[in-house]
């Protein structure tokens, strides 16, 4: 007769329920039709809310037939972090909450009829943050996964409730507590090995196994009934004494490939009892096999795998003292069972299928027999220091695709901006897909969410056939939990590295300049591990070099390290050297911003030093004098002997330069209003002819030659942000991209912007920069007020000076003689005369965008008339000036239509005979003629 009752085994369920279960059901077998109540107790699994004593709250969802994987939840009933009575539980006693699953589990979760439900899906979270943080407690299982419960179709079913996992390691002697349900079966029976141990005809069978001599064994329990059967099983694993034997020669951490059938692993794991390598290659089970020998100093396992697949994907894990499954630290690629779903096939085809109910967390991945990429430039010469000219982009915010073969296209506009370096925002494997990278994971392993390993490196090979450098972002002063030397010690309770972590300090000393989790950089096993990832980029990518993120933090010195710091002085020139030494021509770049004694000591021994000086240049094209000294962007400025210093205006960490002249601009003067686009386009450009001439390297942030306009807090600091390509369209960004690129080419072009004989004079709001060489001088010229301003361009010699943008040339014979210029008006002048830039491309944007003026007769005598054509309603004015630039009187000044205009100028007869300059000024762009006036 088939047992039906389900009383008798919800009391056994609740018995049950004291021995060390993390969650129970009641009824044990739910379906979808069905209530149920979910027990969770607090004190098993990741023991997360153990004694919490506030309010616990359910971040549930279900797995159902949609689900790509475990990790894709559907129907989540609230947002993380967000409080409703709906997923509130109740406390029964200390560590013991309910959560009633109501009226039935579809109609709670609003599941569709059509849609199976596999599974209820947990997280229990506190319903406050940890003090002091943004976090909160968190209920998980023991190896920090979400909680699963099945739901079950309606008939015969057996489960295995105690042991609640797949697979256990017993020592010998240990008893094995086994406790079975079932339901609708007329018996139940377990099997060890295939053997029966025990049988009943109820519906709850307990057993108790003793483990004896080493090896594998496989649990079943069955149910029958009605000719039908059901299984459930798990296996359990005695483990032998460890093998102990020295590593192999030439062997390092990670995967070392012997042969196309055979690998070996090594793991450095200091103070653990034992490790199994655990994967496709055993079906992820616990056996003599995959049972990792120790080093007879007892800090590294190590295993031969032989038999393999050439050219088959593996993916494995090592599993550590019986709990902690770890990806390996040195893996070239990972599966991520949360976010490899959301990768398209586009970006990455045919990714590997992360091995469900297999195992947990993230996996590693090893494969013999690569296709290897056939690179066409084997050397690259890369740019000296001193003649940088970086992009940093971000490839998520930089194309619509998202992914590296996309930025690849973009090639050819870069080119024809003239940089010859791009810097690469993080491209290790980093928590999510969606993110700067500045959380990072995995060291080895390119993210896939932009490509493929070979997308990269043709990648780099295409930048390296157009003679740019490709520098990438590398974030060493920390990283976050999904980083396997972090799991491998790491106190959850307390949510910080044990004292045993090789790498890690068990709390970041820098306060407040703390993020994730800091690397303990006066470790030896952390300068070991970082050599080995600086290397590996140069020799498997052949990047160029490296931005170092936030090298401040590479010491263990407490507090905020606003002194020098001989320890991380020589943390630092250790670590560049162990660079050079693979490739001694590779950039070391840091973002360092500690004293100036430090960065000059840094930067005469060769490495790069980030220079922000973001805000005084917006303070200049903004129109506001105060703090607009940018003098600070030459190395000589701060005292250094070598021209090592990156300056920027704009970096991925700035607020976007446009953004604030539109929003904060002056706007005291309406003619030359900053806010509008137009207007502080020029002065942008202005502000760009004071930046990239001067000497040494220079970094532009992506689409800020084009004068970018959104945000860096839009939505969010770190949120996707819009891609504008389309801004090419726009007249005035083009022109102000033809401005960035006609002065990079100018400084790539001549020695004098090498030169080390050059002045700045910055602190007014007026500015002259001079330099010097044997072949040529150059005297650039800004007004960056919103009024015109009279400069003395402190020429430091008579003589003719022609300007690079504009046929107009001085012939100066007092070095000191003013030059008025309009506002955000600039001029570059060089002494010898030079080919003027042609803007290619503006044309083709429509004539109609851009003021027309004709003047009529030429030469003067008395009158003339000026005809215009306007592309739109505005103000207007036109000025008369000497063949200086110098303002002598204003023509006219007023509002004019769109479309056509003619002006009648009469009384000129005072005009003294000779060569002048008559100008249009729309706001935003001059049109200027040269005349004759014969009086």
């Amino acid at each position: 007769m088939k047992n039906h009752s389900l009383l008798s085994l919800f009391l056994f369920l609740l018995t049950f329920s004291s021995h060390a279960q993390l969650i129970t059901a009641d009824p044990p077998f739910p379906t979808d039709q069905q209530q149920v109540v979910i027990t969770f107790n607090a004190a098993e699994g990741n023991a997360g809310l153990a004694n919490y004593t506030g309010d616990v709250y359910a971040h549930t969802g279900v797995i159902t037939s949609n689900s790509s994987s475990d990790s894709d939840w559907k129907y989540v009933v609230a947002n993380w972090g967000v409080n409703i009575p709906k997923a509130k539980l109740v406390r029964v006693s200390a560590n013991i909450y309910t959560l009633t699953i109501g009226p039935n589990i579809r109609a709670y979760y609003g599941v569709p009829a059509n849609e199976t439900i596999l599974k209820l899906a947990f997280v229990f979270r506190s319903g406050a943050f940890i003090p002091g943080t943004t976090q909160y407690y968190e209920g998980k299982t023991a190896q920090n996964g979400d909680i699963f419960y099945d739901v079950y179709e309606a008939g015969l079913n057996v489960t295995i409730i105690q042991p609640d996992q797949k697979q256990i390691l017993a020592e010998p002697g240990e008893t094995i507590p086994v406790s079975v349900a079932s339901i609708f079966a007329d018996s139940t029976i377990l099997k060890i090995n295939n053997v029966k141990v025990a049988e009943t005809t109820t519906n709850s069978l307990t057993y108790s196994i003793v483990a004896g001599s080493s090896g594998q064994f496989k649990v079943k329990a069955f149910a029958y009934g009605d000719n039908e059967v059901a299984v459930d099983s798990f296996l359990y694993f005695v483990r032998p004494p460890i093998v102990v034997a020295s590593l192999p020669q030439n062997i390092k951490d990670g995967i070392n490939y012997i042969n196309d059938t055979t690998v070996i692993l090594s793991l450095f794991a200091p103070y653990k009892n034992y490790v199994f390598a655990i994967g496709e290659f055993n079906n992820w089970e616990l056996d003599n096999s995959n049972y990792m020998k120790r080093t007879p100093d007892s800090f590294r396992y190590w295993i031969e795998l032989t038999g393999l697949n050439p050219g088959e994907e593996y993916a494995y894990q090592y599993f550590i003292d019986g709990s902690l499954r770890i990806a390996d630290p040195y893996t070239e690629k990972i599966l991520d069972p949360w976010n490899d779903s959301y990768i398209p096939n586009s970006t990455y085809p045919n990714l590997k299928a992360y091995p469900q109910g297999k195992t947990t967390g993230i996996v590693s991945i090893f494969q013999t027999e690569q296709q290897q990429y056939a690179w066409e430039v084997e050397q690259f010469s890369a740019p000296a220091n001193e003649d940088l000219i970086i992009y940093e982009l971000h490839i998520r915010d930089f194309v619509a695709t998202r992914d590296i073969k996309t930025v690849m296209d973009t090639l050819d506009y870069l080119q024809r901006l003239g940089v010859n370096a791009i810097e690469l925002m993080p491209i290790n494997e980093f928590e999510g897909n969606d993110s700067w990278g500045y959380n990072p994971s995995y060291y080895f392993a390119t993210d896939k969410a932009y490509g493929t390993k070979n997308d990269y490196k043709r990648f780099i090979d295409e930048c390296h056939k157009r003679g740019i450098a490709v520098i990438i972002d590398m974030v060493l002063n920390h990283s976050y939990g999904q980083s396997p030397l972090l799991q491998m010690y790491f106190n959850s309770a307390n949510d910080q590295p044990t004292a045993q972590n090789p790498w890690y300090n068990q709390t970041c000393p820098h306060q407040p300049y703390c993020w994730g989790y800091d690397f303990n950089h006066e470790s030896i096993h952390t300068k070991n591990f970082i050599d080995r990832v600086n290397a590996f980029w140069i020799e498997e990518f052949k990047v160029d070099g490296y931005r170092f993120d936030f090298t401040k933090g590479f010491t263990n010195r407490t507090g905020m390290n606003e002194s020098y710091d001989a320890t991380r002085i020589a943390i630092l020139k250790r670590m560049a050297d162990k660079i050079w030494d693979v490739n001694d021509k590779a950039y070391v770049i840091l973002e360092h911003f500690a004293p100036n004694t430090e960065e000059r000591e840094l930067s005469a021994y060769g490495m790069l030093v980030w220079g922000n000086m973001s805000h005084s240049y917006n303070q200049a094209t903004m129109g506001y004098q105060q703090d607009s000294d940018f003098s600070g962007v030459s190395y000589k400025k701060r005292g250094w002997s070598q021209p090592h210093l990156i300056g920027y205006m704009e970096s991925h960490d700035e607020e976007r330069q446009m953004f604030k002249n539109k929003t904060f601009g002056n706007n005291s003067n309406a003619f030359h209003n900053v806010r509008n686009l137009n207007v502080a386009v020029k002065r942008n450009a202005a502000a760009a002819s004071m930046f990239l001439l001067v000497p040494g390297p220079k970094m532009i942030w992506q689409f800020g030659e084009l004068g970018y306009d959104v945000s860096i807090d839009e939505p969010c600091r770190v949120c996707p942000k819009p891609i504008r390509w389309n801004y090419q369209q726009d007249w005035n960004r083009r022109l102000l991209f033809h401005y960035y690129s006609s002065l990079i080419e100018l400084r790539k072009s001549h020695d004098v912007f090498r030169t080390t004989d050059f002045v700045m004079n910055t602190n007014a709001i007026t500015k002259n920069m001079h330099l010097f060489s044997e072949d040529m001088s150059v005297a650039v010229l800004a007004n960056f007020d919103v009024l015109p301003k009279d400069i003395n361009p402190q020429f430091y010699f008579p003589g003719t000076w022609y300007s690079y943008f504009g046929s107009d040339s001085l012939i100066v014979t007092d070095v000191s003689a003013v030059i008025r210029l309009e506002p955000g008006e600039f001029r570059v002048y060089t002494s010898k005369r030079l080919t003027t830039p042609d803007f290619v491309g503006l044309d083709e944007l429509g004539s109609g965008s851009v003021p027309e003026m004709t003047i009529s007769p030429n030469p003067i005598r008395g009158q003339f008339n000026i005809k215009l054509s306007l592309p739109e309603n505005g103000f207007y004015k036109i000025d008369l000036l000497n063949t200086f630039g110098q303002h002598i009187e204003t023509i006219f000044e007023g509002n004019a239509d769109k479309g056509e205009k003619s002006i009648q100028i009469n009384n000129f007869n005072e005009i003294a005979s000779g060569i002048y300059l008559i100008r249009l000024d729309t706001g935003s762009r001059y049109v200027t003629k040269k005349v004759v006036v014969s009086n």
